[in-house]
């Protein structure tokens, strides 16, 4: 199997285009001094993922500007704070200043000149307009869910992929879906005859909890970044 043999790629957004875990830190910081906790990067990260699905298993329709305030709400009553709605809402606008991944630009802008790229992710669309600016570049459609109704892991959310690209000529055989999480993007993506690559940036310590056979999650391509995919691409267009 090769990269070039597909039309479009499909990618996850956060963790994969954006700095999920570091965007976290940065915004729990005044919470978790607060409370005078002292939890290494890891640490907050699961905390934060533990109730984000919670929170999506339970209100899957709900924006992920409003997950993301329910979320600081639950972390701030566990941690014994008692903060405000603003404080709650600030988390949440933090969503716009999540970094991007060094790699992420200057890739995309080379993978769309042989790809249909396109964004599967749990973001609502006024999150995904916010951040999505410094990406710099145009992707031929956004699936969120909060057009979907539900959020990944669901595979509702790659049958819309699939049916999307459908509409315009493409099959799910010219998709190849890129994303950090072998949990909420690969494992449904194959379950939907998806081709997957891993975008595998190994952070120190998991960022989630991983389910049961997990490790059995499988993958066409495993890559450490963006600017890996592009030069596997260029290595196959050389051979």
């Amino acid at each position: 199997m090769l990269l070039t043999s597909f039309k479009v790629l499909s990618l996850g957004y956060h963790g994969t285009l954006i700095d999920r875990d570091t965007g976290i830190c940065t915004a729990l910081k005044p919470l978790l001094t607060a409370a005078r906790l002292k939890l290494d990067r890891s640490q907050a990260v699961a905390a934060f993922g533990r109730y984000e699905s919670v929170q999506q298993a339970q209100t899957p329709d709900m924006l992920y500007r409003d997950v993301l305030a329910h979320v600081h709400q639950r972390l701030s009553r566990e941690w014994g704070v008692l903060c405000s709605d603003d404080d709650h809402a600030l988390f949440a606008s933090s969503l716009a200043h999540w970094p991007v991944f060094a790699d992420a630009p200057a890739g995309l802008q080379y993978l769309r000149r042989y790809f249909k790229l396109v964004i599967v992710s749990n973001i609502d669309r006024m999150g995904f307009a916010a951040s999505s600016r410094r990406l710099g570049v145009r992707f031929e459609a956004v699936y969120t869910a909060e057009e979907i109704g539900s959020c990944k892991p669901d595979p509702r959310n790659f049958r819309h992929l699939v049916g999307g690209m459908e509409k315009l000529g493409f099959s799910r055989f010219d998709i190849v879906h890129a994303a950090a999480s072998p949990v909420r993007d690969l494992a449904p993506a194959r379950a939907c005859g998806l081709a997957t690559a891993w975008i595998d940036r190994q952070p120190p310590e998991p960022t989630e909890p991983a389910p049961e056979g997990a490790n059995q999650v499988g993958f066409d391509f495993r890559l450490r970044s963006i600017a890996d995919m592009v030069k596997a691409h260029q290595e196959e267009l050389r051979a």
